[in-house]
């Protein structure tokens, strides 16, 4: 079957594309941006890329075309796929009609840690040596790939709740039918396609209604607005986790060896089933473990093999990734981009670090960022910092000087190279410059990498 995928350099559809090949298909796509790694890593399997939206892209007919939720009414494209009577399908519809129908899938859904904590069951179910299937939406390092088929019973989707595509404005997770469901967390976020809070809710309230009676959901003892979707009703057995030293009704509980997450135990009903030791930090990621160690267990892995895999758990490209350390000075890359995820990773970082010095760099770049819709908590997300730096492009939709007013920790730069001056100038030995974007910032990491490098 030949196969075209719409939107393909992303990483949800180039995973779809990587499959896809795998099974056997031939495997075409277009995309408006079309440039590494995505390209390099589609490239490689062999698969046609077409660099921008044309009707000529669909020359020869496929025999299916694959629609990206980046895809809208208008594109040249799209408007060919339906004035042919071209089959055409959503990403999510595709997955799970292909991919997921037939496997035992566990999915990962919540605002926060969806791409660690997938990355974490993988591979501790690898570990077990029961080969799954995954697609994730970043590059787990202990596999070098963000997507692949494995043996077909097991499958771990990272389960995102924004729309499927212009035909279907539903989440995308509700098409993937889990039988094993981890829920991180629930705040609000999407706030282009969600008008509040409640409406996330009704999407994660869809997905609960899909999980069976002999599945699992696992959540968090202490989230409230999620406790509230639960009580919308559900027909699946619930374990909860927790860092609480007296949980009420946690199956799943760890303690902490060492303040900065690097180290816990882990207790499965009372009892202490393993120590995880390993080179994350911060409590969020200490719960992620917890929630995909008892997610491993519902698929047969024992805790305590479960915590001996995550003691050899090497993270996820972005997530407070070590680029450079340039004359004592440690740079890193890290995707956080909601004032939540922040300020849970400058505090495990400063947990570790101790009485170092911090210095954040952020780009509010996300669709709910650029908006505004966090404008108010984006100063107390930074407090852990000891500096904070705050990009400005001329295009943002609101004024970050004013929105930080009184906070002295924190200043606004309108250009990258006013950054790079900065950093190259003031940054001393021992300092930690954490840069925070779910995009490529510019190419910022390179740019004060080579500044400090030349200044030495």
């Amino acid at each position: 079957m030949h196969i075209h995928i719409l939107g393909i350099c992303g990483t949800f559809m180039g995973g779809l594309a990587i499959m896809a090949k795998q099974m056997g298909h031939h495997v075409t796509g277009s995309d408006q941006n079309v440039y590494p790694p995505m390209s390099t890593q589609l490239e490689e399997q062999g698969i046609a890329l077409m660099k921008g939206y044309s009707p000529e892209n669909l020359d020869p007919a496929p025999d299916l075309v694959v629609v990206g939720n980046a895809i809208s009414r208008g594109n040249p494209e799209i408007e060919a796929v339906l004035n042919r009577g071209l089959a055409y399908t959503s990403g999510p519809q595709w997955l799970y009609c292909y991919v997921l129908k037939n496997s035992w899938v566990l999915a990962v859904a919540g605002t926060h840690g969806k791409t660690t904590t997938s990355s974490m069951l993988a591979w501790i179910l690898e570990s077990a040596g029961l080969k799954p299937g995954f697609l994730i939406g970043g590059v787990p390092l202990n596999f070098g790939l963000s997507a692949r088929l494995g043996d077909g019973r097991f499958f771990i989707v990272e389960a995102d709740e924004y729309d499927t595509a212009f035909f279907d404005k539903r989440s995308k997770f509700v098409h993937y039918r889990p039988r094993t469901t981890i829920l991180n967390n629930l705040e609000f976020d999407h706030a282009d396609i969600f008008p509040d809070l409640a409406a996330i809710q009704r999407q994660f309230h869809h997905l609960i209604r899909s999980i069976p009676g002999n599945g699992l959901i696992i959540a968090p003892e202490t989230d409230k607005t999620l406790a509230e979707v639960l009580q919308m009703g559900c027909w699946t057995p619930v374990e909860k986790t927790t860092l609480e030293v007296n949980p009420e009704n946690a199956v799943w509980r760890a303690a902490l060896l060492a303040p900065d997450g690097s180290q816990f135990q882990l207790y499965h009903q009372g009892r202490p089933s393993g120590v995880v030791e390993w080179s994350l930090t911060g409590r969020h990621n200490v719960m992620n473990a917890l929630s995909a160690i008892a997610a491993a267990h519902h698929a047969g892995v024992s805790p305590e093999e479960a915590a001996a895999a995550l003691s050899m758990f090497k993270n996820v490209r972005r997530r407070l990734e070590v680029r450079a350390r340039i004359d004592g000075i440690t740079l890193y890359d890290d995707f956080a981009h909601h004032p939540t995820a922040i300020a849970t990773t400058l505090e495990g970082l400063r947990a570790r670090v101790d009485s170092a010095r911090i210095i954040a760099v952020l780009e509010p770049r996300s669709n709910t960022m650029r908006m505004g819709v966090h404008a108010d908590t984006l100063a107390d997300s930074l407090k852990a910092a000891d500096q904070s730096i705050i990009f400005q492009p001329e295009d943002l939709g609101w004024d970050a000087e004013q929105a930080i007013q009184g906070a002295e920790h924190i200043s606004v730069c309108r250009s990258l190279d006013s950054i790079v001056e900065r950093l190259a100038k003031d940054a001393r030995p021992g300092d930690h410059l954490v840069f925070m974007s779910n995009g490529s910032f510019g190419g910022i990491h390179k740019k004060v990498e080579d500044a400090l490098r030349a200044a030495m």
